[in-house]
């Protein structure tokens, strides 16, 4: 009985999950029934609203745009060359001030320096005294010499024939020999003693000689120091720096005044060697030199000087003129351009290039051939530029030859005539739809706005 209960509880389970089974689908059923289908709408793609310039390879000339301060070419530091107080300074001797070349700067007393030029003349006239005296003792000397071989001979006869007659005829005495043989050697002594003093005689002139000679440079040194008490302007000179004043003591070593030659002045810039070895203009048909390793041929190009403090300005003409060294630490060249002060000048009333100005320096290099001169924000960090295709974004990898100014310079990776995207965009989806509102002028407007 109890078996028979199970089973029994057992089908009824069954029997009420097999119902609520049927009913849920015939609920599920039914709300189907009940739903309608929606309506289909269909979505228009997103488009991206830009502007475009289109691409023209050209030829452009390279400018490099560098910094450097205005220095003269000439800037002399005066040092007194004698010691003495100042006696007499130029009247307009003060800083900023122009001297005509020639005039004199200051004055030392030369009270000292004419004395001691005084005492080196009389010098001189005491050797050449003693030199002429030497050469006419000499001629005298060499006349005495004569009479004193005459002697000599004689006193030998004379002893010879004594002593002749003493020893073959027993003529005289003993003594009377010896007085001949005495007499003999004197007159021997004298001549052997004045022939040796003429011989004597060229070195003693010689040292006369190198006396006078030194006396001579005695008065040479004096005079030098004579007028070494007045300075003079080398050149038609700016006061830069003054040191000295009228009743100073000066000393040689201790510079008193700076003065600058404005007539020439130059501005030393530095160039990457890269941009140098790229783009400098070196002239192709001057002959190599094969006893100097240096820039000898650099092209003397014309160049723009403008003051930093006045860009807008005009500008000033100068000329490249040389390689002042190569740094190897930096790896830079340092370039000298040069103007003369009629370059320097302007109109009256306007302001001249002078020294102390930083200006910056473009120089005219070779030509970029059939480049794309694109704005610098136009190429993105990784190289790359957006383009319309087909009315869609795409995206170029470009190989960037130059970056000058605000602009930059393509010469692989665009097409000529190709649309350039120029609307700032962050992160585009490439291939996205585009609609172009408007074309931006060529860049040839750009470059001529840049040029001037």
């Amino acid at each position: 009985m109890e078996g028979k209960k199970k089973t029994l509880s057992v089908l009824w389970s069954v029997l009420a999950v097999l119902a609520i089974l049927v009913l849920g689908m015939g609920v599920r059923y039914g709300l189907a029934k009940l739903r309608k289908e929606p309506k289909q709408v269909e979505v228009p793609e997103a488009h991206l609203d830009v502007t475009v310039m289109t691409a023209h390879a050209k030829d452009v000339p390279v400018v490099i745009e560098e910094r450097g301060q205005v220095r003269p070419l000439n800037t002399v530091q005066i040092t007194p060359e004698v010691a003495g107080n100042v006696v007499a300074i130029h009247p307009r001797l003060e800083v900023g001030e122009v001297i005509e070349k020639g005039a004199l700067l200051f004055r030392i007393d030369p009270r000292n320096y004419t004395a001691a030029q005084a005492q080196a003349q009389a010098q001189v006239m005491q050797s050449k005294s003693a030199l002429e005296r030497i050469r006419k003792q000499s001629k005298i000397d060499e006349q005495r010499l004569g009479t004193l071989r005459r002697s000599r001979e004689l006193t030998h006869d004379e002893y010879k024939r004594v002593a002749r007659l003493f020893e073959e005829e027993q003529v005289g005495a003993q003594s009377g020999v010896d007085a001949a043989e005495m007499s003999f050697n004197q007159a021997n002594d004298a001549y052997d003693v004045l022939a040796q003093a003429i011989a004597l005689y060229p070195t003693r002139i010689q040292e006369a000689q190198s006396a006078l000679a030194a006396a001579e440079a005695q008065v040479a040194l004096a005079t030098a120091n004579m007028d070494r008490t007045e300075v003079y302007t080398p050149f038609t000179a700016r006061i830069k720096t003054v040191q000295v004043e009228e009743g100073q003591y000066v000393a040689p070593g201790a510079p008193v005044l700076t003065l600058a030659d404005d007539s020439i002045l130059e501005i030393a810039v530095g160039v990457d060697s890269r941009d140098a070895r790229k783009w400098l203009q070196f002239d192709e048909d001057a002959p190599a030199s094969a006893d100097e390793a240096w820039f000898s041929s650099l092209a003397q190009t014309p160049c723009k000087v403008r003051w930093t403090e006045s860009p807008e300005s005009q500008y000033w003409e100068g000329s490249l003129h040389r390689v002042i060294s190569f740094d190897d630490r930096t790896r830079t060249l340092t370039l000298a351009v040069r103007l003369t002060a009629e370059q320097a000048q302007r109109g009256a009333g306007e302001m001249p290039l002078v020294d102390g100005m930083f200006c910056s320096v473009e120089i005219p290099g070779r030509t970029m051939k059939q480049v794309y001169e694109l704005p610098r924000w136009l190429v993105t960090f990784e190289g790359e530029v957006y383009v319309a295709e087909e009315g869609r974004l795409a995206r170029r990898t470009v190989q960037v030859v130059r970056k000058q100014g605000d602009y930059v310079y393509v010469a692989e990776g665009l097409k000529d005539g190709e649309q350039i995207i120029t609307t700032r965009l962050v992160n585009p989806l490439p291939n996205s739809l585009l609609r172009i509102q408007q074309e931006e002028p060529v860049m040839e407007e750009h470059a001529a706005e840049a040029s001037q």
